[in-house]
């Protein structure tokens, strides 16, 4: 089937992004894409807890959300909105990074919420406390597609390869894996981590992204790596974005996740030992 990956550069205005990431997912239906992902943080790129509370919403209200079901439904296209900052109703006031998976029917088939917070010193100048702001979730997920399982994940999620292991030997041959990926540590990581992931496990690695500088109303704007990737099960690069927001396709042919498999067999090598 051919996949598409939307990149963005999102601004921390949730409507101007909306109106941008319906006119790619269009584009990417218009190219035969069945299934279209977009980044982490689709709705919004903030850095700014006050901003957030201004224009974020809870999901059963959120307008970006009620407009990407809609859009599935009348393109007839599986759709994976890398994740949304949504609010939660927890007491401590945090929020939820949240990805979801919807049908071609437009209803809402899985959720994952981003288990692992990015909390950080990158340099000096570049501290993030995702924790913070968002609450992290504590469940795994895998749900069945017509084109496969697919195991769902975000971002900082990639650097603990042991949910990844869960998550195939749990079904999933596809591993969703959007980002709004650090400058800094995308130069040094990204390609590695999305091809460990992929060989350790002989699935497809699809990982949208985040790129460019984020325009920000509130204070200082946000840069992302982008290179939104596509990597085949045996750890071949299929498809690199490079830095410009755009649609990017490529053909996913299944049966590389059992050839793979079958030449490498090593989910099914697992052996009990003792720890250190």
């Amino acid at each position: 089937m051919k996949v598409a990956l939307i990149q963005l550069s999102s601004s921390d205005d949730p409507q101007e992004n909306l109106a941008r990431t319906q006119d790619y997912i269009a584009k990417a239906a218009d190219a035969g894409a069945g299934f279209v992902l977009t980044p982490e943080v689709t709705n919004c790129v903030s850095t700014s807890r006050r901003h957030q509370n201004q224009v974020l919403m809870h999901e059963d209200a959120d307008t970006t959300l009620a407009a990407l079901r809609a859009q599935a439904a009348d393109q007839k296209i599986w759709l994976l909105v890398g994740s949304l900052g949504l609010k939660t109703g927890d007491a401590d006031g945090r929020f939820a990074n949240r990805s979801l998976l919807i049908g071609p029917d437009g209803q809402i088939k899985a959720r994952y919420d981003k288990i692992h917070m990015f909390d950080v010193q990158v340099t000096p100048e570049e501290t993030y406390r995702e924790s913070d702001g968002y609450r992290p979730g504590t469940r795994a997920t895998v749900v069945d597609t017509p084109f496969g399982k697919v195991g769902m994940s975000i971002c900082y999620d990639i650097r603990f390869p042991h949910l990844y292991r869960a998550l195939a030997q749990a079904g999933a041959r596809i591993l969703t894996i959007p980002a709004a990926f650090s400058y800094v540590t995308g130069a040094a990581h990204w390609h590695s981590l999305l091809r460990a992931r992929a060989i350790e496990t002989g699935c497809f690695v699809l990982a949208p992204a985040q790129t460019g500088t984020h325009p920000s109303s509130t204070g200082k704007p946000r840069q992302t790596y982008g290179h939104s990737l596509a990597v085949s099960p045996w750890g071949e690069v299929l498809l690199d974005a490079g830095t410009e927001a755009g649609v990017f396709t490529f053909d996913m042919d299944m049966t590389a996740v059992d050839d793979a498999r079958r030449k490498v067999p090593s989910l099914t090598h697992d052996r009990v030992f003792e720890g250190p």
